[in-house]
């Protein structure tokens, strides 16, 4: 192989460049946002693959917080748009070396997997996930939703967020999916029985 054809190839392995197969992130692969009596409750899934990094980083204890945020914007020509809706849901996945467990707390509920494939298989489903409640918006408004996930990094120890500030392998976020929303009429009473 000739020198001229090498030096882009070795290039762009010096710079790390890999192909899409082994690339490490978070990708959202389906949303649906479903009526209740309540309001809007979202279901998402997500394509969560750790860098070899966190994956140490979590079987040696360290805890990590993943994200789930949301919101509702309205545009307007004249001033900034309107957000009336801006929900968080933080997830935290860690590794409890005497019960050899892996687990996955929201709040007070926690569940524990034997294996980090499983525990990552449950936080990338979210079901249930109350997102907008009567009268957050305006029914016949067209406004734009939004979701994404992403680890946050102000959550991991100080010796890690200094890490995470100079190596790509801890960013680890989805792009923000965006889609138009425009909720029917709200029913505000029950039909008799």
């Amino acid at each position: 192989m000739s020198l001229r054809l090498l030096a882009p190839l070795l290039l762009a392995l010096a710079l790390g460049w890999t192909s899409p197969a082994c690339a490490e992130g978070i990708e959202i692969s389906h949303i649906s946002l479903e009526a209740n009596d309540d309001g809007y409750a979202l279901d998402a899934d997500f394509k969560i693959e750790l860098s070899q990094r966190l994956e140490d980083a979590i079987n040696n204890g360290v805890a990590m917080y993943f994200d789930v945020e949301f919101e509702v914007t309205r545009k307007r020509w004249y001033w900034f748009d309107e957000r009336p809706v801006s929900r968080q849901m933080t997830l935290r996945l860690s590794y409890h070396a005497l019960t050899r467990q892996y687990r996955i707390s929201r709040g007070a509920l926690h569940q524990s997997f034997s294996s980090l494939a499983e525990a990552l298989r449950v936080l990338s489903r979210v079901r249930s996930w109350q997102v907008l409640e009567r009268g957050d918006v305006d029914a016949g408004t067209e406004y734009q939703a939004a979701l994404r996930m992403r680890l946050d990094l102000a959550q991991l120890p100080k010796p890690f967020q200094i890490n995470a500030l100079t190596s790509r392998e801890w960013n680890l976020a989805s792009e923000w999916r965006r889609w138009p929303l425009k909720i029917k009429a709200p029913v505000t009473e029950k039909a008799p029985q």
